[in-house]
């Protein structure tokens, strides 16, 4: 059974291995080996640099105990990361991910989400009703990588019931 829950800074080694394998394993696909490993560098935290998820609300997806993927976003509605192991792409975890960001983005009174996206985050928050704003091409070191601004107008998206914690997270 999936359970999503809000982040924690002991999950940063979790989420940063599912980050790496979403993009070098899961998103094989879509873009070259030389692009993926531009992309996701290493599966190591760099212990230099400040857990940027703790400044986002931030939830973790869990099923049997692992952390099988997380959605952050930041207080401008900026949706910054949306990563989930390759083997539970397509079975709900991103999709319960989303729904607990779509309710946060709704108590906090946002208008309008967000998101650059990859070619497969594409198709996904696409079903949902995002629209793709541009097309741009981004460097990462020698590499190329196509993504996509997209955004979504809150008005009108349906909004689930907010979880305890979400209720908590509202509450200044």
């Amino acid at each position: 059974m999936i359970q999503t829950r809000p982040y924690q800074p002991g999950d940063r080694a979790a989420c940063k291995a599912v980050y790496y394998r979403a993009v070098r394993e899961g998103a094989a696909a879509v873009y070259t080996p030389a692009q993926r490993a531009a992309w996701a560098a290493s599966p190591e935290v760099d212990p230099t640099t400040p857990d940027k998820l703790l400044d986002q609300w931030c939830h973790v997806s869990v099923e049997g105990g692992v952390i099988t993927g997380f959605m952050s976003l930041c207080p401008d509605g900026y949706l910054d990361m949306a990563f989930v192991l390759p083997e539970v792409m397509g079975k709900g975890h991103a999709a319960a991910l989303y729904d607990r960001l779509i309710a946060h983005a709704h108590g906090l009174g946002l208008a309008r989400l967000t998101v650059h996206a990859s070619h497969l985050a594409r198709r996904f928050f696409g079903r949902r009703g995002w629209q793709v704003d541009v097309a741009e091409v981004v460097e990462i070191g020698d590499q190329k990588l196509t993504r996509f601004a997209m955004s979504l107008p809150l008005a009108g998206v349906t909004r689930v019931a907010p979880t305890e914690a979400d209720k908590r997270l509202l509450q200044p």
